[in-house]
């Protein structure tokens, strides 16, 4: 059966019966009449959406904060081979810590179709990238883009603060118990089967109700193993075995996503569904684009947006931030 969400209202003026959304003071949600079964939010739903998230890798979350990609990969879907090589990585981290609040450091494409990397050829990508960037004295808290144990590990052991998991626990038994022991953040994205097939998979009756509950038991099966809720973020998994359809879906009810209670993080930075909409089969030429998403995410109460051009969507984010009255967040660590 198909659920009734409440909706998100972006604009004034805003209804008496309004809460603010966590992390963003520029967005206001309310329930909206959508049937009988919509219901009225209780105490602790209506607290989840307006309650200050718990700061990441040491990063205060009342502002979105800036993702940067940095694959070292010879085949991702938009930027593969550009920082394969050693050098190029840690000389791409150096200039994307000034724009970027976090490093997401990745050594296996999981773009639709592609095939899954041996383990130690993924730690080999990544470890020493994440070593050396810490030898260069880069600061910028890390995160690790994988969803394997031993490179989760091997990349934390090398300087990684946080772990990006795009199959949310459940492609490494090992996983769950690994993030738990080094009590470091996590990000729980949606997605189904694994990169080679995903798309084959896409198929839901309401892809809101389904993504929603999906990392709501994603969430208790990472508590269950341990994992502190303060520690946990959750990721709808835009492209992940979804058409555009989904995708559409999904970005206009973001908001929806903070009753969760964690921090919520978009990644559609270059996607295929940005150069359909927008008339780019290049993926590197899909920055406009971008743009749009993240600053549509932005007033949407995201709180951290995973993109390819750091330094366009820091200055996006800072004329946004200006325009909503947000000016204390208009420059990079402010």
């Amino acid at each position: 059966m198909s659920r009734a969400f409440p909706r998100a209202q972006t604009g004034l003026p805003r209804p008496q019966d309004a809460l603010p959304l966590a992390g963003s003071r520029a967005v206001w949600w309310r329930e909206m009449a959508a049937g009988e079964a919509l219901r009225a939010p209780d105490a602790q739903e209506r607290a989840a959406f307006s309650a200050a998230p718990a700061e990441i890798c040491g990063l205060t979350l009342d502002r979105p904060r800036i993702m940067g990609i940095l694959n070292v990969t010879p085949d991702s879907f938009s930027d593969g081979g550009r920082h394969f090589a050693h050098e190029d990585a840690v000389a791409r981290a150096r200039s994307m810590a000034a724009e970027a609040d976090i490093l997401d450091i990745g050594g296996e494409s999981t773009r639709p179709g592609a095939r899954e990397v041996p383990v130690a050829e993924e730690i080999a990508r990544t470890a020493p990238v994440i070593r050396a960037i810490r030898e260069a004295g880069i600061g910028t808290p890390i995160s690790i883009d994988t969803r394997k144990a031993a490179v989760a590990a091997a990349a934390l052991d090398a300087g990684a603060d946080m772990v990006n998991d795009v199959t949310a626990l459940r492609f490494d038994p090992e996983m769950a118990a690994l993030v738990a022991e080094r009590d470091v953040p996590v990000c729980l994205m949606h997605s189904v089967a694994d990169p080679e097939t995903m798309q084959q998979h896409a198929r839901y009756d309401d892809v809101v109700a389904e993504v929603h509950d999906h990392l709501a038991e994603r969430m208790e099966a990472a508590a269950s193993a341990g994992i502190a809720p303060s520690r946990m973020i959750v990721d709808p998994g835009i492209g992940f075995g979804k058409v555009l359809a989904h995708n559409i879906a999904l970005l206009q009810a973001l908001s929806l996503f903070h009753g969760l209670g964690a921090p919520l993080l978009l990644g559609a930075s270059r996607k295929r569904f940005i150069g359909t909409l927008g008339g780019a089969e290049d993926a590197a030429a899909r920055m406009p684009g971008s743009l749009a998403v993240a600053l549509h995410g932005a007033a949407q109460g995201v709180h951290i947006l995973r993109v390819h051009d750091t330094a366009e969507t820091r200055q996006a984010l800072g004329l946004w931030s200006a325009l909503a009255g947000q000016e204390e967040g208009v420059a990079h660590g402010a």
